[in-house]
């Protein structure tokens, strides 16, 4: 009833899950990960236990293949179910059990494992494969592009409805090291007619509210466009002043005033500069062309 991707970038120490299926809610159920761990993900009659148990058993220095088999020991449904298992380093398991709803499979790559059941057909895995190896950037970018990859190819063959991605990374989460957290990512749509192009949505605001990967060199001169951000922070009901074109303390505190109510206290900069994605958020907000 779902299909999935576990997946592991060693490098920077990222681990996740990327999920989608025709079942309510299926991030509260299929997705487990832990920074500096591994990621899992149980589904096809979930045994949710599995997760938390898998993840013990990887940071006790098991296995991938290992931790599943001990997990899956005493579990009466063992046959029935699937799971994918991926270590930060990068290893990676899966196990399909002989009693799940056709078509169910696997596929077991390097750094990754996709994993479906009720799909499509072997094409839904085989997609998710291909993406995720041929995607660049980020582990969240090719978790996203895999699960997009397998919607188009079929999914789930009973139709749509949830979907959801997890991303841990050491110290990676909204407040970094300061506040001691690992959730780089975390999205879930519970119940949606096409909720892997809802999570691709979501995901878009997530990246420009919380997310702090831009390329340096995607930003404005904040003297070079004063004018416009005066205008739009006018509009917007932030700046009360005269739109001059010469950037000022109050233009600046009217700047700050705004991203702090739109959650951009992450993107604040102190160097006379504004990323390119909250200027033209900005600008767009208010009306104008950027």
């Amino acid at each position: 009833m779902t299909f999935s991707i576990v997946a592991a970038d060693p490098e920077r120490g990222d681990v996740g899950v990327a999920v989608a299926s025709k079942f309510i809610a299926v991030g509260s159920v299929v997705p487990w990960a832990r920074a500096g761990v591994g990621a899992v993900a149980t589904q096809a009659w979930a045994n949710v236990k599995l997760g938390p148990l898998i993840l013990y058993l990887l940071e006790n220095r098991y296995s991938p293949r290992r931790a599943v088999e001990l997990a899956l020991a005493s579990d009466p449904k063992r046959d029935e179910r699937q799971v994918g298992v991926v270590s930060s380093r990068g290893e990676a398991y899966a196990f399909t059990g002989p009693k799940c709803m056709p078509y169910a499979g696997h596929v077991v790559g390097d750094g990754f494992s996709v994993q479906g059941n009720i799909l499509a057909g072997e094409e839904v895995i085989e997609a998710m494969a291909r993406a995720f190896e041929n995607t660049k950037g980020e582990l969240v970018d090719r978790l996203l592009a895999a699960l997009e990859a397998g919607d188009r190819a079929g999914g789930d063959r009973r139709g749509r409805q949830s979907a959801a991605i997890v991303v841990m990374r050491p110290c990676g989460g909204y407040g970094g090291c300061e506040e001691g957290v690992d959730r780089y990512v975390d999205l879930r749509v519970d119940d949606h007619p096409d909720p892997v192009r809802e999570l691709r949505r979501l995901f878009e605001i997530w990246e420009l509210t919380i997310l702090e990967r831009e390329d340096p060199s995607d930003v404005y001169d904040l003297a070079q466009v004063a004018g416009v951000v005066q205008e739009a922070l006018r509009r917007l009901g932030f700046y009360r002043g005269p739109v001059t074109g010469r950037l000022d303390e109050e233009t600046l505190r009217a700047l700050e005033a705004w991203m702090g109510y739109n959650n951009f206290e992450n993107k604040m900069r102190r160097d006379g500069r504004i990323w390119e994605s909250v200027y033209r958020f900005l600008v767009k907000q208010a009306g104008l062309q950027a």
